[in-house]
């Protein structure tokens, strides 16, 4: 896999990151998608990294070679290469370098971006109860938001799964509601973020449709797990 990036950052990262840019051999992004699969925390890092770098694409802007450049493109292919198809169109070709050289600024721009985080690396919980790992976390301190992947929670029909953080003070501070089919994206204000660090709890409880109304679980706490390090 590409060496580009920062080795200060964990080895998980690089791959999540690379995935997201699409920087891989297919070989290789194989090997991932299937990984994230059997890896609900890796499928995390994924899926946050793809969250990450999404902006990036809709900053840049198109840059269209010059028709010179083009012209003596065309000057240079042999003769058969101007025989009608897609491929030897070279408004096609026009179109593709376009499209390829604003890919090649988003990948420089996200590595720049990779570059700035090497100072806040990402911290995970796996949230479990019961003998059973109901759900994945992965916090991202920089930027105040946190990612829940279900694993092995099963949906109650009349209750729903909310997110607390728990400080080393004991007080549960409510999060948000959770889903039991998809990743869950939660922005923490400023002062529940600042208590989220290694070693406090992310507690699951169920709580009535709506969640609860106390600002304290009111249901049964179903899972917990302490943040750490990747």
């Amino acid at each position: 896999m590409t060496d580009t990036f920062d080795h200060s950052l964990p080895e998980d990262e690089f791959l999540a990151a690379e995935y997201a840019l699409g920087v891989l051999a297919d070989a290789d992004r194989t090997a991932i998608e299937l990984r994230a699969v059997r890896e609900p925390a890796f499928a995390s890092l994924v899926a946050a990294w793809e969250q990450r770098l999404a902006p990036w694409a809709a900053e840049i802007n198109e840059v269209a070679p010059s028709a010179q450049l083009w012209d003596r493109i065309a000057a240079a292919l042999p003769a058969q290469a101007h025989s009608a198809g897609l491929w030897h169109s070279l408004t096609f070709w026009r179109g593709f370098g376009v499209a390829a050289g604003a890919l090649a600024a988003a990948c420089l721009a996200a590595l720049i971006y990779l570059g700035t985080l090497t100072q806040q690396p990402p911290l995970v919980a796996t949230i479990e109860g019961g003998g059973h790992r109901h759900f994945v976390a992965t916090l991202d301190a920089g930027r105040g938001t946190v990612a829940v992947v279900p694993a092995a929670f099963s949906p109650d029909a009349t209750r729903v799964p909310e997110l607390w953080l728990i400080p080393p003070d004991g007080k549960p501070r409510p999060v948000g509601l959770l889903r039991a089919d998809q990743t869950v994206t939660l922005t923490l204000p400023t002062d529940l973020a600042a208590l989220a660090r290694k070693d406090t709890v992310l507690a699951v409880s169920l709580e009535p449709p709506g969640g609860s109304t106390t600002g304290l679980p009111t249901g049964p706490v179903i899972a917990t797990g302490k943040l750490t390090s990747l």
